[in-house]
């Protein structure tokens, strides 16, 4: 069985459980997803599965993405996102053209959800890498600037990996082991407890937490 599907950050809410707790909560939007390639090791060197999430008339496609979509023979996807197998058997008889929904996560307790961070543009050492500064106060010259950050006679660089100002953010990033809360198969959703990546609307893949015990 498939142990990933995309999905799209609905929002964040919260839910209580019987006992009065309340938990925050991500819903994601998982699936339907349907698969339109599977990539073998002979031919391509590894083993994945295509997913092809959010239907889109064919029309509106290029002529390359409409012939390579015309196999699995279920019409045209906005996302198409790439799910790495460890093993031949993890794919438990799954064909091209065989959809995948949200019920391959309801066997999970923990998931990593993987996304694309927001984009906050060119910004400074103390947001970006959460610098402390300089004194705020007492004729201080120095509040928010990165400080020194190379010796002029040895050795006379700047260190690779130097943390200086630049963008910030639309970077992948993935969140381990989130609790899953509720699967709602009727409307193909997930509860996460917690944050996760990327802003309302963005894609999403959740898969089995690989770190999780």
């Amino acid at each position: 069985m498939l142990k990933a599907i995309i999905g799209r950050k609905i929002g964040t809410m919260q839910l209580f459980k019987d006992d009065g707790e309340c938990v925050p909560v991500s819903v994601i939007s998982a699936g339907p997803c349907v698969v339109t390639q599977i990539k073998a090791m002979g031919k391509d060197g590894y083993l994945a599965v295509q997913l092809g999430y959010d239907p889109i008339e064919m029309r509106k496609l290029s002529m390359h993405i409409r012939g390579h979509l015309s196999k699995a023979k279920r019409g045209g996807f906005r996302v198409l996102k790439e799910i790495r197998l460890l093993e031949k058997d993890a794919l438990g008889g799954i064909e091209v053209g065989s959809e995948i929904r949200v019920g391959v996560l309801s066997d999970f307790k923990k998931v990593d959800v993987i996304g694309t961070s927001k984009g906050k543009g060119f910004q400074g050492v103390i947001k970006r890498h959460n610098f402390k500064g300089g004194k705020a106060s007492h004729g201080s010259m120095f509040h928010r600037a990165p400080g020194s950050i190379g010796s002029g006679s040895d050795p006379s660089k700047v260190w690779k990996g130097q943390k200086l100002p630049g963008r910030m953010g639309g970077s992948r990033v993935t969140e381990l082991n989130l609790d899953v809360v509720r699967i709602d198969e009727e409307k193909n959703l997930a509860l996460v407890k917690g944050s996760i990546p990327g802003q309302t609307g963005s894609i999403v893949i959740v898969r089995k937490a690989i770190k999780g015990k």
